[in-house]
C-alpha cells in the first residue's frame, strides 16, 4: 500500500507566499510530483522533499491507536510551520541507538555500522561484522528492551534511537522522551510481506542520506525474490507441510496470511493452515495438530534443534508423525552467532531472497542445484 502525504497541509504556504497565480501552478506541480517512495510495506511513508523529508509509521503495534510521523530534515534545511509539532530528526545521522537485531543488517548493507552505539543485550547480535564493533568497546549494551538504561543513554547521546514497541502502553517510550532523547518507532515486526518487510531499509537509507543505495540494494533483492519466484510458478504444490512445535503445551501453527505461509506459499507447498486467516499464530492441542498433519510429508519446525533426537527428546509424541518418521523434517533457527545469537532472527527479515530459496530447495530439491541452505537444516 502507499500512503501519499496529506497535501492539505500546504494549502496555507500557497495563499501567504504566491504573488500570482502563474506561481500557484507552479508550486502545484511541484507538490503534485511528490511521492511516497515505499512500494510493498504497509506501515511505513517516505515524502521526500528539497530540504527534509517525511517519514510515517502506522500500525507498529497490534491494534495501535495512532500514527506516528516525524521530519527528517537535512542540514541547513526549512520545515514548514505546519509540520514543526512533529519531530524533528537531523539528518545524515552521525550515532544511533537500535533495539532489534533485524535492524542491524540494514545498517550493514549501507555501510554505516560504524554509527551504531548502543544495543540492548548485545550477545544477541550474531553478525561477524558488528560483533567486531562490540567487542572493541564501539557498541555498548544499554540493557534491555523494556529496561533500557536510560542513564547511559543520556551519556552516549545518541542522534536517534529507534526502537519498537508491543502495545499502547509503552512507559519506556515516554520515559526516554521525557529525557531529551530523539526516538523513532519502528514496525518492519509487523509486516507480513517478505518484499515489505526488507523495504524498510529505505528508512535506513534516508535517516543516513543513502536514499539511492537503499534503493539500489531493496531493488536487487526484489529481483532476486522473483526470480526465485518464476522457478516454481509452473511446479504443483506436492509437498503437505506441519509447522512448528510444542511450546510447553501449546502448538503454535503460523496463520494463513503470516510472513513465515506467505513464504510457503510463494515457495508453492501446501501448507496445511493456509486457510486459517490472520496473522502471527494460532495455539493448537497438539492431538488437533497429530489429527491434522499425521502424514504431512515435511515438517518445518520451530525452534534450535540440532537433530532428531533432540527433537524427540523434546517431546517423544513427535516420533509419530510421518515427516519425523521419514527424517524430513527442517530446522530455520539452529544456526546460532558466536554468543548465541539466531542467525534467522537477524539476517532473514532483511533478505527474504534467501529464505524463499531455501523454502524452494526444501519443497522442490530438483531446483536450485548446487545450492546451499542459507537458514535452513534439515535435521539427521
Amino acid at each position: 500500500m502507499r500512503h501519499l502525504l496529506p497535501k492539505m497541509i500546504f494549502i496555507a504556504s500557497f495563499f501567504i507566499f504566491s504573488g500570482c497565480k502563474k506561481n500557484e501552478k507552479a508550486e502545484a506541480v511541484k507538490i503534485e510530483n511528490v511521492k511516497n517512495s515505499i512500494e510493498y510495506a504497509s506501515g511505513l511513508s517516505i515524502v521526500k522533499y528539497d530540504d527534509y523529508s517525511v517519514v510515517t509509521v502506522s500500525n507498529p503495534w497490534p491494534n495501535a491507536n495512532k500514527d506516528f510521523k516525524y521530519i527528517l530534515k537535512e542540514k541547513d534545511g526549512k520545515v514548514p510551520d505546519s509540520l514543526q509539532n512533529y519531530t524533528t530528526i537531523q539528518v545524515p545521522l552521525e550515532s544511533v541507538v537500535v533495539t532489534s537485531t533485524t535492524n542491524i543488517p540494514f545498517l550493514e548493507m549501507l555501510e554505516v555500522e560504524d554509527k551504531l552505539v548502543g544495543f540492548p543485550h548485545t550477545d544477541y547480535i550474531s553478525s561477524e561484522k558488528t560483533r567486531v564493533l562490540i567487542d572493541k568497546g564501539s557498541v555498548k549494551n544499554v540493557g534491555q528492551n523494556e529496561k533500557l538504561n536510560i542513564e547511559q543513554l543520556i551519556e552516549l547521546s545518541p542522534d536517534l534511537i529507534v526502537t519498537f514497541g508491543v502495545d499502547n502502553n509503552n512507559p519506556m517510550l515516554d520515559n526516554l522522551k521525557k529525557s531529551g532523547l530523539n526516538v523513532l518507532i519502528q514496525g518492519d515486526w509487523m509486516e507480513q510481506s517478505p518484499i515489505g518487510k526488507a523495504e524498510w531499509i529505505k528508512l535506513y537509507g534516508a535517516l543516513f542520506g543513502k536514499e539511492d543505495k537503499a534503493k539500489e540494494l531493496f531493488d536487487k533483492i526484489v529481483q532476486s525474490y522473483n526470480q526465485a519466484k518464476k522457478l516454481v510458478a509452473d511446479k504443483p504444490a506436492t509437498s503437505k507441510v506441519l509447522y512448528g512445535s510444542m511450546y510447553e503445551d501449546v502448538w503454535y501453527v503460523a496463520k494463513g496470511n503470516s510472513w513465515v505461509a506467505e513464504f510457503m506459499k510463494d515457495a508453492k507447498a501446501n501448507y496445511l493452515w493456509a486457510d486459517l486467516k490472520g496473522t502471527g499464530s494460532e495455539g493448537l492441542s497438539f492431538e488437533k495438530v497429530l489429527d491434522k498433519a499425521k502424514d504431512a510429508n515435511v515438517w518445518i519446525a520451530s525452534g534450535s534443534f540440532k537433530s532428531l533426537e533432540e527433537l524427540q527428546k523434546a517431546n517423544p509424541h513427535y516420533g509419530e508423525f510421518d515427516a519425523f518418521k521419514n527424517k524430513s523434517v527442517y530446522n530455520f533457527e539452529g544456526k546460532l552467532g558466536a554468543t548465541g545469537g539466531t542467525v534467522y532472527y537477524e539476517l532473514a527479515p532483511s533478505r527474504p531472497d534467501l529464505v524463499l530459496k531455501d523454502y524452494i530447495k526444501i519443497f522442490h530439491p530438483d531446483l536450485l542445484s548446487g545450492y546451499e541452505f542459507t537458514f535452513a537444516s534439515k535435521l539427521n
